[in-house]
Order: C-alpha cells, then structure tokens, then sequence
C-alpha cells in the first residue's frame, strides 16, 4: 500500500531545542512572579484586568517585537490596572486548511515551509520578546505536541474554537501550569467549552510525545467566549449582558474551581469588524459595573491589534500590517488601552 506521508527528518526534542535556546535564570523568575501576578486575577485574588493583545498571527520577527516594545511602554502606565500578555501566535488555524498557517511553518512567510527552522524561529522570537520588553506572552496551542517548544516562556495558553472538543488538547490543556483557555466552538454550543474546562481542571492519564502521562489538572483553565456562526453562516456574538448572565449560571453549575471567562472582542463577536473591538470591550466593562455577578467572572479581554490598521495579502509587504485577520492599528490600541484601565 502507498504511504501518502512522507518522513522528512527527525525533528529536535524540546529538552534539546530548550537546552540549545534557554531561557536565562534571571528571567526565569521574573516569570515566577509574573505568573503569580496573572494566576491571582484568575482566581479572584486580584481585581486587575487581563488584556491578551496583539497580532492575530505573529508573521514578522521585526514588527512584531516593535508591537510588544510599545505595549511595554503602556504597560508601565497601567501597571496598576492592567497586566498586559502580547499575544504572540505562532501557528494558525485555517478553516480550509489552506493559506498562511504561522511561523511554525514558514518563518519567512514569503519562502517555502520550513518546520526545522520554524520550531527555532518561534522559541527565538517568544524569548527575545521576554529579554528584550519584560514582558511573557501567550501562544494557541494548536498542536498540543509542540507546546512543548514554548513550556517554559509562555505566560498563557489559548485552545481555539476548532480545538476546544479535541480530546488531547483538553488533556494537554490539564498537564500545564498557566492559564489556558478554552474559547467556545464556532457553532456556539456553551456546554461543549464548558465540558473542556471540566476536563482541563481534572487529572488524566494519556498518551503524549510518545509517553505514557499522569496530569494533575490545572485550576486555571477557563471559559473563551469569541462569538460563533449560526447555521447561515451569520456572525452572532455571545458578548452581550445576557450571554454573561447566562454563562455564569451555566458556569455555576458545574462547580468548576476559579469560574473566569476572557472576552474575544474580534472573530465573531465583531463579526471580524476589527473597529468594533473597542466598543465590545467598554460594553462588557459597562455590564460589570451593573452585575456584580458578570463582574466576578469577567477577568479580561482578547484584542487584535498590530501597528496598522487593518489586513493586507502577503505580498503587499506593509510593514506592521496583519496578513491573516484585520487588527486594530497600534494608535487606537493604545488609547484602548488607556481608556480601559481608566474604566476598570
């Protein structure tokens, strides 16, 4: 029988990629007490805002450490309000599974795929990013076999819509020690997400990497809402005080430890009106003022944002300029943000 796979090469372990790109002592417990600050707001322990903000896909090694350089600018303004998380997403999921799919596969995303030099790229960008700005960032696990690559840098974990009914992302998701959040399918079906924060928060015995694995569970997994798509392909958002209302009962029901849900203000609760975003994230912070009950579930939001305005295709070569989904240019990002913490 043909094998329609071909094996190209063996690619490095993660011990060895870690041990050939490691991460200094002295920002490894910079990340000790950065992942302190991050878990208290989680568990209710903190009342500052998460922000998880940045490019919806990390294409560029130059812009994107320019775009979280500037967001540690205004980190230091809203320290006391605000802990920033830049995104930097590494890997993409497309829906045809066609197209630009990250870093991970073409760190020139001009040249052919390269998965060698793009496990290398992405541990080279997460960590410069960590030396050079002081801040940690958060990555999709959409492979739960290379999170692995990125254990030991990222401050948060995000599993996307088409992953958050996967089994082994769910038990993977219960192996690690930082936030990890699990966004809602895009047909929309609450319970599904919450079933993957169940099964996050409990122990597993599973197979990963080739080994036979014992989890303890990770209390800091919690509930993504990003909107979804109705059965005519319509954008409907799930954002609204009601929908907020309805998840912290569904939530409460389940008695999961650390009940916390992020805000997606893009994808489909915007309907991937990117100019939206600002709006959605006020309206959320408008319904935390009038429930005390939304405002205790409430932890933060998810932005898209790069230093221009907008989308472009590939070849257009707009420096700073998304190439997957439209992102909110840094001028309005920051006043965003601003504007945010004044509101917390």
């Amino acid at each position: 029988m043909q094998n329609n796979i071909k094996f190209i090469r063996k690619l490095p372990i993660p011990k060895d990629l870690k041990e050939q790109f490691p991460l200094k002592p002295e920002y490894a417990q910079k990340k000790t007490i950065r992942d302190k600050e991050i878990a208290d707001v989680f568990t209710g322990n903190s009342d500052k805002l998460i922000l998880i903000i940045g490019p919806c896909s990390a294409d560029r090694e130059d812009a994107v450490l320019d775009y979280i350089s500037r967001l540690a600018k205004v980190q230091e303004k809203v320290k006391d309000k605000i802990i920033i998380i830049p995104r930097i997403y590494t890997n993409k999921p497309r829906t045809t599974g066609d197209g630009y799919k990250g870093m991970l596969h073409q760190p020139d995303a001009h040249a052919q795929e390269d998965m060698l030099e793009g496990i290398i790229a992405i541990r080279r960008l997460h960590t410069r990013a960590i030396e050079e700005t002081g801040l940690f960032c958060a990555d999709e696990m959409l492979y739960p076999e290379n999170y692995r690559y990125l254990s030991d840098l990222l401050a948060y974990v995000a599993v996307g819509a088409r992953s958050s009914e996967n089994q082994q992302h769910r038990l993977v998701a219960s192996g690690i020690d930082i936030p990890v959040g699990m966004k809602n399918p895009t047909g929309g079906d609450i319970s599904v997400m919450l079933n993957s924060i169940t099964a996050g928060q409990h122990p597993h015995t599973f197979l990963y990497r080739g080994w036979e694995c014992v989890s303890s569970g990770n209390p800091l997994t919690h509930a993504i809402l990003r909107g979804y798509v109705n059965d005519h392909g319509e954008s409907i958002p799930n954002y609204h005080y009601e929908d907020l209302i309805h998840l912290y009962h569904e939530y409460s029901a389940k008695k999961l430890a650390n009940m916390a849900v992020i805000v997606d203000a893009n994808h489909a609760n915007s309907g991937k009106k990117y100019l939206e975003q600002e709006r959605i994230c006020k309206e959320v912070l408008h319904s935390c003022h009038h429930s005390s009950e939304i405002k205790s579930i409430v932890k933060g939001f998810m932005i898209e944002s790069y230093i221009e305005d907008g989308t472009q295709s590939i070849d257009d070569g707009i420096y700073g300029k998304s190439i997957t989904d439209p992102c909110l240019g840094w001028e309005k990002s920051e006043r965003l943000i601003l504007d945010l913490a004044d509101l917390v």
